[in-house]
């Protein structure tokens, strides 16, 4: 009886990540960041797809059934400037799952830790270096080169100007006396804030599994550093989201009696509480609030927002929609992930969204070592920030690259009586874990 070889599936390479996530200051001083991240995610998955079978971990069918909603709501645009902007952002949904089936499927290849989690680390240090200038130097603005290059029609877009400004710090310009808060790389400070909250828990996660190397000092020295433009940006739905997170790793780690992490969490905390007497940052925010009329504003366009929806639930309007309105300034459809999702895509994307988040927090909270215990918290975090932050942009497939850090190692090697089942090519998994472990 003739043999059957096993078949030979070509590695992943950790280029295509490095190129995406590590190169991010260079992107962005071109004022190309955003425009590009969509065609990268085009060559992950041409990696993925010319190199043969690939895994995939729970939630590839919500994902799959989320995008499809997606391009079936762009039926829903009534402008030709609606499917550049309405696509780019189907772009940062599709770099999200992407980023996503490429990490996990490199980690479950046993491709090292520290090489995996390097992209993510350079995305963290130009998060903190960007805003760091921000604080230095508040007021430097410039058109980019790629604005400069783009047709006047394109580039003077609402969005597509956001994205492409070069600009450090976003301030409102009908203030008295305007807080000048870090946003770069990304055009608001609340896409920082939501950076800031996500990777946090990912760098603890790093610090606690790469215990030697020159990285591992530059992100020790960071953490604290980072606390600084983290305190400028004065996003309340960022301390907000952060501290969701942390408390839900306290809670797990107490119950499961691993008490060092409590102590790295409440630390954490500690400082952050120290900074505050030299930045007071509650204060500033009480003043920001009490000059601006953000939160009115923002009720007035949930409100609006809401009522939208009710007229087109399903599939939503595919795109933001500007409208008149007596306090809000921001068009109908942004300012938090909810909405966004419910009134470009409508109320079925908006729970199966959800319940991703959720299935992911379910399946992390199986880790059991200290570095999936502070992955576990990413979901958690996302998830809380979704009513305050719109992260359909870059963010995306950070929160994704993180989540699929722990998934891979919770679906490790480390589980026994694991089914394989094949659909179109793409391995379908089932298991059941027996001693399950976290990133390592």
């Amino acid at each position: 009886m003739e043999r059957v070889q096993p078949e030979r599936v070509a590695r992943l390479p950790l280029w295509p990540l490095m190129v995406m996530f590590g190169l991010t200051p260079l992107w962005w001083a071109l004022g190309a960041l955003y425009l590009l991240w969509p065609i990268f995610a085009l060559l992950l998955a041409v990696v993925l797809l010319t190199r043969g079978r690939t895994l995939a971990p729970t939630g590839t069918v919500l994902w799959l059934i989320l995008l499809g909603i997606i391009v079936v709501s762009f039926t829903r645009l009534d402008r030709a400037t609606s499917y550049l902007t309405s696509g780019l952002r189907l772009g940062f949904f599709f770099a999200g799952f992407v980023v996503w089936l490429y990490v996990y499927n490199l980690v479950r290849e046993h491709e090292p830790w520290r090489r995996v989690a390097l992209p993510l680390c350079l995305f963290w240090l130009s998060v903190v270096g960007l805003g760091w200038l921000g604080v230095l130097m508040p007021k430097l603005w410039e058109p980019s080169l790629v604005q400069l290059l783009l047709p006047e029609s394109i580039s003077q877009e609402r969005f597509v100007r956001a994205l492409t400004t070069l600009r450090v710090t976003e301030h409102n310009p009908l203030s008295d006396n305007p807080y000048y808060r870090p946003s770069a790389p990304f055009p608001y400070t609340n896409n920082w804030g939501t950076a800031f909250a996500v990777l946090v828990p990912f760098v603890f996660a790093y610090l606690s599994s790469v215990r030697r190397g020159a990285m591992r000092v530059v992100m020790l020295a960071s953490l604290p550093l980072a606390l600084v433009p983290a305190f400028f940006t004065l996003n309340r739905g960022m301390f907000l989201g952060l501290g969701a997170g942390l408390a839900y790793l306290v809670v797990r780690a107490m119950l499961r009696g691993h008490f060092g992490i409590v102590l790295g969490a409440v630390g954490f905390i500690a400082s952050i509480g120290v900074l505050n007497i030299f930045i007071p940052v509650i204060d500033l925010i009480t003043n920001r609030t009490s000059q601006t009329k953000s939160t009115s504003d923002r009720l007035d366009l949930y409100a609006q927002t809401w009522e939208a929806v009710l007229r087109s639930p399903f599939l939503g309007y595919g795109a933001p929609a500007t409208v008149d309105t007596t306090n809000a300034a921001e068009p109908l459809g942004t300012q938090g992930l909810v909405w966004q999702v419910m009134f470009n895509y409508g109320i079925p994307a908006l729970i199966i969204f959800l319940s991703l988040l959720v299935l992911l927090a379910w399946r992390l909270s199986a880790a059991t070592s200290t570095a999936g215990f502070w992955l576990s918290a990413i979901p958690v975090v996302a998830l809380v920030l979704t009513p305050f932050y719109a992260y359909i942009d870059i963010n995306m497939a950070v929160v994704m690259f993180a989540i699929a850090l722990g998934l891979a190692a919770v679906d490790g090697p480390v589980n026994r009586d694991t089914t394989r089942r094949e659909l179109g090519g793409v391995h379908l998994q089932a298991r059941t874990p027996i001693a399950v472990g976290a990133a390592r």
